[in-house]
């Protein structure tokens, strides 16, 4: 492939797997095996943008309008809980999802959010969660997590693959 494609193909790549239902770590993939090693730290670095920009676009959209969409769907339970969470800080917030949530999930999930977001992002099929993308929007959506955390354990998370092909070379032929 020639330079400017494949920086266009890494840029559609990041794009890709920023959106919610969308497979685009088969296209990072697909590169690696098409290109070879040289250009995993490309994909990982693809990678971790896209996840990252999906947060702050989840982080970004007001509750008003997210609850308006919610009420045009007709999905009044889901528009009731932001409508209850949206004056919440971040702790109590936290109380909130410790209280809804069985006691060893709780503890998991509050104690230990940023191991649970790394777990989902590289769990297989999480496409059926919207995939890396839907689960960082989600993620930001809840005003959670701190940007510069979430940059660090989607940095570690997704960083296993690319590494391994980087540095040993490997071959990923189907």
């Amino acid at each position: 492939l020639g330079l400017g494609l494949l920086i266009l193909l890494v840029l559609a790549y990041s794009a890709m797997i920023a959106l919610p239902f969308v497979p685009g770590v088969e296209l990072g993939v697909a590169l690696m095996m098409v290109e070879g090693a040289w250009v995993a730290p490309l994909i990982w670095l693809a990678t971790v943008t896209g996840l990252l920009a999906a947060f702050v676009v989840g982080q970004s959209i007001p509750y008003p309008a997210l609850n308006r969409c919610l009420a045009d769907l007709r999905l009044r339970r889901a528009g009731d809980l932001v409508a209850r969470i949206q004056p919440l800080d971040r702790d109590q917030r936290l109380g909130l999802l410790r209280a809804r949530l069985p006691a060893p999930l709780a503890a998991l999930m509050v104690g230990h959010r940023y191991l649970a977001l790394a777990a989902l992002v590289n769990l297989p099929g999480n496409s059926i969660l919207g995939g890396g993308g839907g689960i960082l929007l989600l993620a930001g959506l809840t005003r959670l997590f701190r940007l510069w955390a979430v940059a660090l354990t989607i940095a570690l998370a997704v960083a296993p693959v690319p590494i391994l092909v980087w540095l040993y070379d490997l071959k990923l032929d189907f």
